[in-house]
């Protein structure tokens, strides 16, 4: 019998006209692209401005230092050369120089499909970490002068603080998931105690066996230097660290610091050093006067009795 196909369609419609599947589609992967963690406007911006203060500070404080004897500007000429190498780091930072990426694999989880991966660069201103590996030294000079505290501690103190920025630079570089990044960043934190230590109990009774003027402005200029210092570490952990804070959040909080612990600083020492003549670190020959005429070479003359 020959069966008309449309009619046996309109006779039986509930028959599929094809089988049905239970397999559901297979959802697509798309690679992810690299994933840039750049400074901005706002950033670039920030950069410049303390490019300028820090120029600024620096003239001012050139100017201070003429009023002064030579053999009494010790305290200025580290002071100013805080500020001088800071404006070159930050002129270098806002210029495009002095920076790097660190390369992170980002790894991504999926529900329905496996997990993924991708890069991602961040800035890291390797300018900055050259800036403190030569100014945080002189600055922690300026406090151990202050304080009167002996040759050796003050050596202690400062290779402690120049194994802190390097360690940290390392860290700032270290390998996700390994112990180089934290592990760099814990040894830098145990080199900051150390300075913590040194000015906190030696640097203190030195400044208070200097008198009680000295001694209270030891502990206060040396707590504004800590308190700041302290945050430094917490501001990486943050960005360079964890990455919640973008690039710009980290140039703008970095550049608060610096202000207040260079400028700022500065300003508060030197001005509080010309009343205060208990601070006074008096130098003299060389430091004051050069090579005088004693001790000198001299060639063609003959000597006596020859």
């Amino acid at each position: 019998m020959i069966v008309d196909p449309v009619a046996a369609f309109k006779t039986h419609p509930t028959v599929p006209l094809s089988s049905p599947t239970s397999v559901a589609p297979v959802p697509t992967v798309v690679p992810s692209l690299p994933e840039y963690q750049d400074a901005t406007d706002t950033g670039e911006r920030t950069l410049w401005v303390v490019f300028v203060v820090m120029v600024v500070a620096s003239i001012v404080f050139t100017g201070l230092s003429w009023n002064v004897p030579v053999s009494k500007r010790l305290y200025h000429i580290i002071t100013t050369l805080i500020t001088i190498i800071a404006a070159l780091s930050y002129f270098a930072m806002a210029s495009g120089h002095g920076i790097g990426y660190h390369h992170v694999v980002i790894r991504d989880s999926h529900k329905h499909v496996p997990d993924t991966e991708h890069d991602l660069y961040r800035q890291v201103y390797w300018a900055r970490y050259v800036d403190w590996t030569l100014t945080t030294p002189l600055l922690l000079l300026d406090l151990t002068l202050l304080a009167g505290v002996n040759g050796g501690n003050i050596l202690i103190t400062i290779i402690a603080d120049i194994v802190m920025v390097l360690t940290g630079l390392f860290a700032a570089f270290g390998t996700e998931g390994t112990p180089q990044k934290w592990g760099w960043y814990a040894i830098a934190c145990i080199a900051y105690l150390v300075i913590v230590w040194q000015l906190v109990y030696h640097g203190r009774a030195a400044a208070v066996a200097k008198g009680g003027k000295v001694g209270n402005f030891f502990a206060a200029i040396g707590g504004f230097t800590l308190i700041i210092w302290t945050i430094y570490p917490i501001i990486w952990g943050i960005a360079d660290g964890s990455r919640h804070m973008n690039v710009d959040e980290e140039i703008i909080a970095y550049a608060v610091l610096d202000i207040l612990a260079k400028p700022i600083f500065g300003a508060w020492l030197l001005f509080t050093h010309v009343s205060m003549p208990e601070t006074n670190v008096d130098l003299g020959g060389f430091w004051s006067h050069g090579i005088t005429g004693e001790g000198q070479i001299r060639v063609g003359d003959d000597d006596e009795g020859a």
